[in-house]
């Protein structure tokens, strides 16, 4: 009876641990004795660490050790800072903070001299240090969804930046830094508290999509149509109420554009004056045939 008694204690302790708290990933693998550096994945072309939606509070000593990872994903976590030891990971490609609780980006990444990629939107940054501006080799920059009312003028060396998204931030202006941009393909400035765009817009010669969506904006200038690579132009949801003239000659716009996926010119939610409602319920060539015989009649 004793034994079985025992017995019966054995199974339900063992029960006990298996229906126990499941330790992150990373941990376990700690735990279960494996090194750090197994925890890496050696693709094709990077060697990267995922450590994506763990519940991490605070970064693990252990990165510090990985010197040879490209590509880190650290999203979607609760991190309120990343340490100044970040800059020893200068191998880093790809490094994506997004989806955590950041107010500041440690200067030391502008150590990170190889990155191309850098996601830290969703987060709570009121400001970008003025070293990011040293990753001359960065093409593609998410800062959406944070607290960003100004850049540095020093984001003028980011002559490689292809793509910038300062989308759903405090920007009541684009920061004349931006227009030195050059290789600037795609510009999402949506959802901010824009009020008009600066004629120097022009000087993104390479833009092919612009995204101004859901701000204050109320005329769009006459240097936006000399843009001649725009693929998509969304002002949608402004106080747009008329259109410059030489708007027609976005040639590469294809059409009036209602889905937000689609290329095309995006302008609905604009309290247009008449008779422009009309005119753009006809479609693009309608609208720039009007927009051309209004030029030559003045």
């Amino acid at each position: 009876m004793g034994t079985e008694h025992s017995k019966n204690e054995g199974r339900r302790s063992m029960v006990f641990l298996r229906k126990g708290p499941k330790l992150p990933a990373w941990e376990d693998a700690l735990l279960s004795g494996k090194e750090p550096k197994s925890l890496l994945k050696r693709g094709l072309r990077y060697i990267s660490l995922n450590l994506i939606m763990k519940g991490m509070t605070s970064v693990p000593d252990f990165l510090w050790g990985l010197p040879e990872m490209q590509k880190l994903n650290l999203s979607h976590n609760q991190l309120v800072v990343i340490p100044p030891l970040l800059g020893k990971l200068d191998r880093l490609v790809v490094l994506n903070l997004g989806g955590n609780c950041l107010k500041c980006l440690p200067k030391e990444i502008g150590l990170l001299r190889n990155l191309k990629v850098l996601f830290a939107n969703m987060n709570c940054l009121t400001e970008v240090p003025a070293e990011l501006s040293l990753c001359r080799k960065l093409e593609v920059l998410s800062l959406s969804h944070n607290c960003i009312s100004q850049l540095p003028l020093s984001f003028t060396d980011l002559t490689s930046l292809r793509k910038l998204n300062l989308s759903n931030n405090h920007f009541v202006q684009i920061p004349l830094c931006i227009f030195a941009l050059r290789s600037l393909d795609f510009l999402h400035l949506g959802s901010n508290r824009l009020e008009n765009i600066a004629e120097s817009v022009q000087y993104l010669v390479n833009l092919q999509i612009f995204i101004i969506e859901n701000n204050n904006i109320r005329t769009l200038p006459r240097s936006l149509c000399f843009i001649a690579t725009l693929e998509l132009l969304n002002v949608d949801y402004n106080a747009i109420q008329t259109l410059p003239d030489d708007l027609y000659l976005l040639r590469r716009l294809p059409r009036i554009a209602w889905n937000p996926m689609d290329k095309g010119l995006h302008i609905a939610h604009n309290p247009l004056s008449r008779p422009l409602p009309e005119v753009v319920e006809g479609g693009l060539d309608v609208l720039f045939n009007y927009l051309r015989e209004k030029k030559d009649h003045n």
